[in-house]
């Protein structure tokens, strides 16, 4: 039974056009069509008595219809554009990527040569002295050097120092030496209700301080190919590409999430955009500023794969609930806790696991150091383990 598992975990996957707003797309722009004139009639004989002038017909505001002018003009002065020019190694050869020249001449035949690769987003300054945050994938993780510039809101361009960035929620903190800088105040996601109001703030398209409105969709989506931890707000205020970092806001001015993603069949805005909760944002921000990277807990050297009916009914577990570990290192404090491979984790602390993305998040928030309440799904029986939380390497996050 076990040896046709391997089988069923290829069988499966999707397709789907994910955009990460942080890529720049040309912006066409066509000129209205004129209008035609209307036919010419003559103008009647005009009556030169005086005359009560006639009030201006001004529309009546609605009741109840929203007003985001006030929060609008002072959020806008809080975000920044944000552009960063990376230099990375690539091919000197377009045939190194070629499989077949690859095959036979090798990897290392055509060498490399360095390329400046730019790109361009925005940012929220969240801190008077010159904290700014914005998406990893902006600033870049991977290149040797990078040179960042922020351009604020009064068209000053300063330098930007990277003071960490967390791809795990594409996350990243700049320092611009700038004092005396209008901020946004952090607000709390959690209190978030689907169907409120909300402002994305940003530069889509190098359209600075474009401000669009829409309503919560969704809180606490998960498994849409983003980032590793994933946790995100779902709204529909248009999120386009160059939107990456900007700032969501509630009505009350208050920064509920940093806007980093997505959801499009074209690269463009459809409705489905995705922005980082602020309590983990904020979380982030503290500890790339204590520690320089963001401390996670783990249950070391473990796979997993998510479960479903095929995989159910060759375990002959009662259903898909949970998660399947399909690799433990024999050395491992987690092999040592108990955990074996082929082990179904359905609960983590008390709560009931649905999904890897939901126990990476949990493992993750656990206190390192700590043993976590383990509940597992094998041969039948459920068996509760403590499982010690270790800290999490860099190179693993």
């Amino acid at each position: 039974m076990k040896a046709l598992l391997p089988l069923v975990l290829l069988v499966g996957g999707f397709t789907a056009g994910l955009a990460v707003t942080g890529r720049m797309y040309s912006a066409a722009v066509s000129p209205a069509h004129p209008v035609p004139p209307a036919s010419v009639q003559p103008l009647p004989a005009q009556d030169t008595r005086a005359q009560t002038p006639s009030p201006a017909v001004i529309a009546p505001i609605v009741p109840g219809a929203p007003d985001f002018t006030r929060i609008a003009s002072l959020a806008v002065k809080t975000v920044t554009n944000i552009s960063s020019v990376q230099l990375v190694r690539r091919p000197s050869s377009p045939f190194a990527n070629d499989p077949f020249f690859r095959y036979f001449f090798g990897d290392d035949t055509f060498g490399t040569r360095e390329q400046r690769s730019a790109s361009l987003g925005s940012g929220v300054i969240v801190s008077s002295d010159g904290y700014v945050v914005t998406n990893s994938h902006v600033v870049g993780e991977n290149a040797r050097r990078r040179e960042v510039t922020v351009s604020l809101a009064d068209k000053r361009e300063v330098p930007g120092t990277v003071i960490g960035t967390d791809p795990p929620t594409d996350l990243a903190l700049l320092k611009i030496d700038v004092r005396n800088l209008p901020s946004l105040r952090w607000g709390d996601s959690s209190q978030l209700q689907v169907g409120e109001w909300v402002l994305a703030i940003g530069s889509p398209f190098q359209l600075s301080q474009t401000v669009t409105a829409g309503i919560v969709s969704a809180t606490g989506r998960a498994n849409v190919g983003f980032a590793a931890y994933e946790d995100f707000i779902q709204t529909d205020a248009a999120i386009n590409p160059g939107n990456s970092g900007g700032a969501l806001i509630n009505t009350r001015g208050e920064l509920v999430g940093i806007n980093t993603g997505i959801f499009s069949q074209s690269g463009g805005y459809q409705g489905i955009g995705f922005a980082v909760p602020s309590l983990l944002a904020r979380r982030v921000v503290d500890d790339l500023i204590e520690y320089g990277e963001v401390r996670r807990g783990t249950i070391s050297w473990i796979a997993i794969e998510p479960m479903n009916a095929q995989i159910a009914e060759q375990l002959g577990a009662p259903d898909s609930t949970g998660v399947l570990i399909v690799q433990i290192a024999g050395q491992s404090n987690a092999y040592g806790a108990g955990l074996r491979r082929w082990d179904v984790i359905v609960e983590f602390n008390g709560e009931v696991i649905l999904d890897p993305s939901q126990l990476f998040r949990l493992v993750s928030d656990a206190p390192i150091g700590s043993e976590a309440q383990v509940t597992v799904w094998r041969n039948g029986d459920t068996v509760d383990l403590n499982v010690p939380i270790v800290a999490a390497s860099r190179q693993s996050q």
